[in-house]
């Protein structure tokens, strides 16, 4: 009824975020990797389709395994998965983001439900990222910067969400204000929860769940890398996606 679990620690994950870890700190150290992919005043390494696994999930030869599997239907193939890394600092303001959206980021750890994209001048969302769930494997120790999330938050935008497409097409459906309004109500009625992991666990999340990363605190702690996590949000089609 949360809408997360973490896994505890297991060899064959533990193994994987070696791997990918070692891969990480290559793609992170590289100049023109880290230009097209540093944002908020170079805090945020965005990393989207960054980490080179194989179809198979697979990095440098090593199996994406782990018990979290039982807990899902994995893909027939695994997107690269995204490599989000978070350095001192975060989030500083860009200079093209307004100061409004700043303030979100920084006071609601920039709570979201992914896969609702802004799109066009007005930046109306619609689903065009139908994920089945988003799979989080940490690939170092730290306490900085933590994903936060709303417990059980994915009922409540789940039923605004199914509501607002009703019998439409959901490629079709201006989700703006339902996705907007729903999420205020998730602000009033559920305090969030800052979820930990070390590597060898996973953070499994409902693909309705509202989440975010808080700002590194003063008393952060995170290797020299920075804060790094891989995620997968493998994704499945639209009705399968409105489904509870």
């Amino acid at each position: 009824m949360t809408g997360y679990r973490v896994f505890g620690p297991d060899p064959a994950t533990c193994r994987w975020a070696g791997a990918a870890h070692r891969v990480a700190l290559k793609l992170a150290a590289d100049p023109e990797v880290r230009a097209q992919n540093l944002r908020h005043g170079a805090t945020w390494f965005v990393g989207v389709d960054a980490l080179p696994n194989a179809p198979d999930g697979s990095i440098d030869g090593v199996p994406l395994a782990g018990r979290w599997r039982k807990a899902v239907t994995p893909p027939e193939n695994w997107h690269p998965a995204q490599l989000s890394i978070v350095y001192p600092g975060y989030p500083r303001q860009d200079p093209e983001e307004s100061d409004a959206n700043h303030r979100f980021r920084v006071v609601r750890h920039a709570a979201h439900v992914d896969g609702l994209l802004p799109e066009g001048a007005a930046r109306r969302r619609y689903l065009r990222e139908p994920h089945g769930f988003i799979l989080g494997l940490p690939l170092n120790s730290a306490t900085a910067a933590p994903l936060m999330v709303w417990p059980g938050s994915h009922l409540m935008m789940g039923e605004a969400l199914r509501r607002a497409i009703g019998r439409h097409d959901p490629a079709d459906v201006d989700l703006t204000d339902a996705y907007a309004d729903a999420r205020r109500a998730v602000f009033k009625a559920i305090a969030p929860l800052a979820v930990s992991a070390d590597p060898g666990q996973a953070i499994l999340m409902h693909r309705h769940l509202l989440h975010g990363v808080a700002p590194w605190s003063a008393q952060a702690t995170a290797p020299p890398e920075g804060r790094m996590i891989a995620y997968f949000r493998p994704q499945i089609g639209a009705a399968d996606w409105l489904k509870e």
